[in-house]
C-alpha cells in the first residue's frame, strides 16, 4: 500500500517510518496526530496525543484481547489506566480522551510520560541521524521538511505539511491500520479478524434478521427453546431471551448463524464475554444447533443462513457430524482463553 504522491514533500520517509517496528507506538502515535490535525490543531501538546495513543487502543486491548507483545508496553498502559482512573471497558473515546487529557493521577502521567522517551522523535527520525537531544535540535527549523518540530511538552505540524495530511487523512489512516494489522497478526496468528479489532468501535450488527428469518422458525416448530445455560424455557414472543454468540463475539468477530443461539436474557448479561467451558455445555450447544438446522432445511432449504454451515461442513447433505463441529469450536476457545477471555464460573 503506498501514500499518496507529492512533489513537494518526502512522502518516502513518511513511508519509511513503518519499515522496522518492533512496538506499536509510531501507529497510534501518527494516528493520533491525524485526528487532531483533522479537528485543527497544529500545534499540538504531547500529553493530548498520549491520550489518543491509549484511547485508540483502548478496545483492542480491553475488549478484544489483542496480544501486542511483551516489548510493547501500550497494552499495560491501557490495563493500569482502566484501573487507575476508574473508567469502563466500554467506555466512549471521547471520554476517555477528556480524562487523560486532564488527569492529575501521578501514575496515569508516568505511564503516558513514558511514551516521550522514545516515539515522538524516533517518529522523525527518517529526517534526521543522531540521538534523542540531536534529533530536537534539528527539528526546531523544519529541516529537511521533516513533518513536524519537537518541543519539551508540545508537537508542531510543519506547515508545508498541514495541507497534505488533511486531504490525505483517511488514505493515510488505512496505511497506519494496514500497517498495524501486520504487526498484530504477526503477535496473534491465530486470532480471526484482526483489522476489525483495530479500527472498529465496539457497536455491533443487529441481530434481528438471524431471529425472524432463521430462529424463529425453531420457535414456531418446537414452541419453547431450552437455554443451554440455565434450562429455563424461552418462548419467542415472551422476548425473555438473547440471540447469543456461543464463542464470544468479541473474539471471533463475525455473527455466524453456527455460533448464535437464543439464551435466557437475564444470563446474557451475566455470561457477557465469557467462554463456556464445553464439557458442560458443548452437546446441549450441538444439539439444538442440530435440531434448529434440521427444521429449518425442511422448512426451506433455500435459507440464506444455512450457507454459513459450509465453513464447518464442505457438504451439508453429509449430516451434522459431532466431532467437526467440536473441533470448529474447540481450537476457539482454547484460543481465547490463552489470549486473555475468562471462562463463565457457578
Amino acid at each position: 500500500m503506498s501514500l499518496p504522491y507529492s512533489q513537494y514533500l518526502s512522502i518516502n520517509k513518511l513511508s519509511s517510518v513503518f519499515a522496522n517496528t518492533s512496538a506499536s507506538y509510531k501507529f497510534y502515535w501518527f494516528l493520533a496526530i491525524l485526528e487532531l490535525v483533522e479537528e485543527g490543531s497544529t500545534q499540538i501538546d504531547k500529553q493530548r496525543i498520549f491520550a489518543r495513543m491509549i484511547s485508540n487502543s483502548w478496545y483492542t486491548v480491553n475488549y478484544f484481547h489483542i496480544s501486542f507483545g511483551k516489548q510493547d508496553l501500550i497494552q499495560e498502559a491501557v490495563k493500569a489506566i482502566l484501573r487507575i482512573e476508574n473508567l469502563k471497558i466500554n467506555e466512549n473515546r471521547s471520554i476517555i480522551n477528556s480524562v487523560l487529557e486532564n488527569t492529575q493521577e501521578i501514575e496515569t502521567l508516568k505511564l503516558l510520560n513514558h511514551f516521550d522517551k522514545n516515539v515522538p522523535h524516533w517518529f522523525i527520525s527518517s529526517w534526521f541521524s543522531g540521538n534523542r537531544s540531536e534529533i530536537y535540535f534539528l527539528s526546531q527549523n523544519f529541516d529537511h521538511g521533516c513533518i513536524y518540530r519537537l518541543d519539551k511538552d508540545y508537537i508542531e505540524i510543519n506547515p508545508i505539511w498541514i495541507s497534505y495530511l488533511k486531504m490525505n487523512s483517511k488514505i493515510l489512516k488505512d496505511f497506519c491500520f494496514w500497517n498495524l494489522s501486520l504487526f498484530l497478526q504477526k503477535r496473534n496468528p491465530n486470532v480471526p479478524d484482526i483489522p476489525n479489532k483495530i479500527s472498529k468501535s465496539l457497536a455491533r450488527n443487529s441481530l434481528i434478521k438471524q431471529t425472524n428469518e432463521y430462529w424463529k422458525l425453531v420457535f414456531n416448530e418446537l414452541g419453547t427453546i431450552d437455554c443451554v445455560f440455565t434450562n429455563n424455557r424461552l418462548l419467542f414472543d415472551e422476548k425473555k431471551y438473547a440471540l447469543d454468540h456461543f464463542v464470544p463475539h468479541a473474539f471471533v468477530s463475525h455473527d455466524l448463524i453456527w455460533n448464535l443461539i437464543p439464551i435466557d436474557k437475564k444470563f446474557n448479561l451475566f455470561k457477557s464475554d465469557k467462554l463456556p467451558p464445553l464439557d458442560r455445555y458443548f452437546d446441549k450447544f450441538y444439539t439444538l444447533q442440530k435440531t434448529a438446522f434440521e427444521i429449518v432445511k425442511s422448512y426451506n432449504s433455500k435459507n440464506k443462513y444455512l450457507e454459513e454451515y459450509l465453513s464447518i461442513f464442505p457438504d451439508l447433505d453429509g449430516g451434522f457430524n459431532y466431532l467437526r463441529y467440536k473441533e470448529t469450536i474447540q481450537p476457539l476457545i482454547t484460543i481465547a482463553s490463552n489470549n486473555g477471555f475468562s471462562y463463565m464460573k457457578d
